[in-house]
């Protein structure tokens, strides 16, 4: 059986809990996941599973 997990989803799921545990975060939560988002669409999620 084959798990594919991708990473944008997960990072998505990560940031939506950390805001609901701690909502003064928000703006450092938003930040960090639009830059992951972004160094995934430049690099590819290639580079990050090797």
């Amino acid at each position: 059986m084959n798990i594919n997990l991708a990473l944008a989803p997960l990072v998505s799921l990560i940031a939506g809990i950390l805001i609901l545990v701690a909502p003064r975060l928000l703006n450092f939560i938003v930040a960090i996941y639009l830059i992951v988002i972004g160094l995934i669409g430049v690099f590819g999620t290639g580079n990050f599973l090797r």
